[in-house]
């Protein structure tokens, strides 16, 4: 308590007068007035975030560009390469961070919380942050096959062995392949690297140890081999070689980098360097026509240790935990194939708490949870979502807050609405334990609400950060709409779980907050609104008023085809679109996946066809691994912001088709309404189930002929069948009464 009595800002402004830099009390009320009042007005958590982030950028800054012969990843090579797209002038970059390429995938196991990731060419970082291992083909007659400066290379997701990721990297007479996957238990999980080079040429495949990773530097200051087959680093981690190098060679940062010194005859072996860039190669000898292979394992327990949060429950195989997985047929193998990857992708990032990504955004965040979650359950995983619901209140504060950072106030509203969401679609499963909690995180946006004063944000929740690219801190609509939809759902809870009347004061809330939000969005000029719903009352239109889209898509709180947000996508569509998908100006500053999917989720409802183009370009801009990062560079189609394998965006891809073979529209299940023309040829079948709904599990198969198509739906209805609409495009449209039925194609697709 003292502490809050001492004269910090005194001492701030003293201390900075006397070294002669700007006062940060000033700075700071400067940078608070672009936004409004808020009782939080930075995230503590994504401030820690940035210091941590910026410190490894200042790292880089004096590592990289003195360096410059030296092998660095991907990112590095094309983003310091000054005739390439990606480059960044550095002159006034505090610190040099990964702005254009910020692409990773991660390989584990269902059920263990270890995220080793892979980069755009093969690049693998075993450790949370940690270094990294490389390989290259050398050559002394001709140039080296070095992946990072290679312009192209061929990578995928191979669905054996769990899932691998394979790099593939070829040149005229020379082939280096990799594949990269977790192997062993949730308890001893071993990562395996194995490579395959081949050259016409006598050369060397060369095994590396690297300091540094798609983020940038991460320090090796010892490297020591043990045996023949071994090489420990930092005295912590082996490397377990098969076969056997030829030999190992080493190198501190005062010697450069170990990749100058392979032609050298082996000298120690073991390297100490007090700057933390030692550097080792493993070197095996290619001859003759038929190429080596190369195995790699580290041993991941103590990683295990270290990072895995999970309860201790007996662990999953792949194919144990995608049994009861929904499975899409489709003609089209891309879509598919981004399908199987997102399914995956929803697994692996909820092998512990549920995170939106393996590297930058391991943490959890209620936000991202309750949008993967949502679609973890339209893919039948309802017993690993009810399993991770059960830890939703270990960050529920006293006064119900729902607190992942303060200063976000949509949490709530969103734990409530997803707990509800469960409840529909498997009440079988839904813990009554639940409710006494979720309505206390209901009376927590009662109490949350500002007072009715006349102003244009009376009644609604607090200016905060809200889903942070949305803009600086303002009575953000994205956590009203959320709020409402989140006090319906457990005023229902409550009526279903608690003495009768114990939802009335929480649906009165959810009518007085509805009620002040829409009055609110009237006041709005005209001018400023454009027909459409801004970010906030105090906003103009701008990419920010994304996120009013919600009241639509997920939360169906306006019918389909609302003027405001028919008028709101139009905005976007004509101010916030490049090169066919969602600009996020706000912090993203690039092409957003997840976003633009929820522009697509509105079109779709309001059965606009352009959701088609959105879905292509989403498609389009997914990595040769199936996934997406939070951003994409729009020049060079690399991530730009956040974790480069993201589980928002990958839950929105699976949301996305599933809703064009079914979707719920209040007490009616719509059947077809985003199926593509090309899928609809005669002779293709096209399958989704077992995919759950609010009426109950559901499996359709559709086989379409030259004059029209049989539907047959495979359904255990919760209760009342609800009223089934068939609305697929080209099709006549009619009502389907029972689980078979046959329609005609329109006229004038026939």
């Amino acid at each position: 308590m003292l502490l809050k009595h001492l004269p910090w800002k005194y001492v701030l402004r003293r201390t900075a007068k006397a070294y002669g830099v700007l006062d940060p009390v000033n700075w700071l009320a400067s940078m608070r007035r672009f936004a409004q009042p808020s009782e939080v007005a930075e995230p503590l958590d994504l401030l820690r975030a940035g210091v941590a982030f910026h410190a490894r950028g200042l790292i880089n800054t004096r590592a990289i560009q003195h360096n410059l012969d030296w092998i660095w990843p991907y990112w590095v090579e094309r983003q310091f390469n000054p005739l390439d797209c990606s480059f960044i002038p550095r002159a006034f970059s505090l610190s040099h961070v990964n702005h254009t390429h910020r692409n990773w995938t991660a390989v584990g196991l269902p059920d263990t919380a270890v995220y080793p990731i892979v980069d755009p060419r093969g690049l693998t970082t075993p450790l949370y942050d940690g270094w990294s291992v490389d390989a290259w083909i050398v050559t002394d007659r001709a140039g080296p096959l070095l992946p990072s400066r290679t312009p192209d290379a061929v990578q995928r997701s191979v669905f054996s062995h769990g899932w691998q990721v394979e790099t593939r990297i070829r040149r005229e007479g020379a082939l280096l392949s990799s594949r990269v996957h977790l192997e062993g238990t949730n308890v001893h999980p071993r990562l395996v690297m194995r490579y395959h080079a081949f050259s016409k040429l006598n050369a060397q495949l060369v095994v590396s140890v690297r300091p540094y990773n798609p983020e940038g530097i991460q320090f090796i200051y010892r490297l020591v081999r043990t045996g023949s087959r071994r090489l420990c680093v930092n005295d912590e981690t082996t490397l377990v070689f098969d076969p056997a190098p030829d030999a190992m060679h080493f190198s501190t940062y005062a010697q450069g980098d170990v990749y100058h010194h392979i032609s050298a005859s082996a000298g120690n072996a073991q390297a100490q360097c007090p700057v933390g860039m030692a550097t080792g190669a493993a070197v095996f000898p290619l001859t003759g026509r038929t190429g080596r292979g190369v195995s790699v394992r580290v041993d991941l327990t103590t990683e295990r240790r270290r990072q895995d949060n999970h309860s201790g429950r007996p662990p999953e195989t792949w194919p144990h935990a995608l049994a009861d997985a929904t499975r899409l047929v489709v003609p089209d193998p891309r879509i598919r194939y981004l399908f199987n990857c997102s399914l995956r992708t929803l697994l692996l990032l909820s092998a512990g708490r549920t995170v939106p990504g393996p590297y930058t955004y391991r943490r959890f965040w209620y936000r991202d949870a309750v949008m993967m979650h949502n679609a973890m359950l339209t893919l039948n995983l309802v017993d690993r979502c009810r399993r991770h619901l059960d830890t939703f209140f270990e960050q529920q504060q006293r006064d119900g807050y729902f607190a992942s950072q303060r200063g976000e106030w949509d949490a709530n509203g969103q734990v409530l609405w997803l707990f509800h969401r469960f409840h529909q679609v498997a009440p079988e499963l839904f813990l009554p334990r639940w409710v006494h909690p979720l309505v206390l995180g209901a009376a927590w946006i009662r109490n949350k609400l500002t007072d009715t004063d006349g102003s244009a944000h009376a009644g609604l929740l607090p200016a905060g950060f809200s889903a942070e690219h949305f803009g600086p801190n303002d009575y953000y609509y994205w956590d009203d709409f959320w709020s409402i939809a989140g006090l319906d759902a457990a005023a229902r809870l409550a009526e279903t779980y608690l003495p009768s009347g114990a939802g009335a004061e929480i649906f009165l809330t959810a009518r007085r907050l509805e009620a002040a939000t829409f009055r609110s969005i009237a006041g709005i000029n005209p001018d400023r609104s454009r027909g459409g719903i801004p970010a906030s009352a105090y906003r103009r239109m701008d990419a920010g008023a994304v996120g009013a889209l919600s009241a639509d898509y997920p939360l169906q709180l306006l019918p389909p085809g609302h003027p405001r947000i028919t008028a709101t996508v139009a905005f976007l569509l004509d101010n916030c679109f490049v090169r066919g998908g969602f600009f996020q100006d706000m912090i993203h500053s690039g092409i957003n996946a997840y976003l633009t999917l929820a522009i697509a989720q509105t079109l779709l409802r309001n059965r606009d066809p352009r959701y088609r183009q959105l879905v292509q370009t989403v498609a389009d801009l997914a990595s040769g691994t199936g996934q997406w990062p939070e951003a994409v560079h729009p020049a060079t189609g690399g991530g730009c912001m956040g974790d480069g394998h993201h589980g928002w965006a990958a839950a929105e891809w699976v949301l996305m088709i599933r809703n064009m073979f079914l979707r719920e529209e209040e007490q009616t299940l719509v059947v077809g309404p985003g199926l593509l023309a090309p899928w609809l040829k005669d002779g293709n079948t096209l399958f989704l189930g077992p995919t759950r709904t609010a009426f109950g599990p559901v499996n359709i198969r559709l086989t379409p002929d030259k004059s029209g198509c049989d539907i047959h739906l495979e359904c255990r209805w919760n209760g009342k069948q609800p009223r089934v609409l068939v609305r697929i495009p080209g099709f006549q449209q009619t009502e389907m009464s029972s689980g078979r039925l046959r329609v005609h194609r329109s006229p004038a697709t026939r």
